[in-house]
């Protein structure tokens, strides 16, 4: 997974997706997307979209090489993403025209991963 290092100088940069809370830097988030996300979230290739749909404010990470049976994952809602590093909690949410979009066209329901709401909400 070497494609997944952050040299110490580039940690600043880091960010986390407010929706599935995988941790990138900005530039992999402007030159791939989310690889999880960016069917709805659109932020490749999008400085302004980066900005909304991710933040810098994230709280402990989490390595999944195998979200599919690992039992944390299934705690952090990661279930069904890809294998790479997650933030545990996200400050921040989704604007609203963001979230009215992926829960209308996509039938999605977001739970914001900064601790405000439970799937029990």
């Amino acid at each position: 997974m070497s494609e997944n290092y952050v040299a110490p100088n580039q940690q600043r940069y880091l960010r986390a997706c407010m929706v599935c809370s995988i941790v990138m830097t900005f530039a992999r988030f402007r030159d791939e997307g989310c690889p999880n996300c960016e069917e709805f979230l659109h932020l490749q290739g999008s400085p302004d979209q980066i900005e909304s749909c991710t933040s810098q404010v994230f709280e402990g990470i989490i390595t999944l090489a195998n979200p599919n049976k690992s039992w944390v994952a299934k705690w952090q809602r990661l279930d069904g993403y890809v294998r790479g590093v997650y933030a545990i909690k996200v400050s921040g949410q989704l604007p609203d025209d963001v979230r009215t979009s992926i829960e209308e066209e996509y039938r999605i329901q977001y739970i914001p991963r900064d601790g405000s709401a439970t799937e029990a909400d």
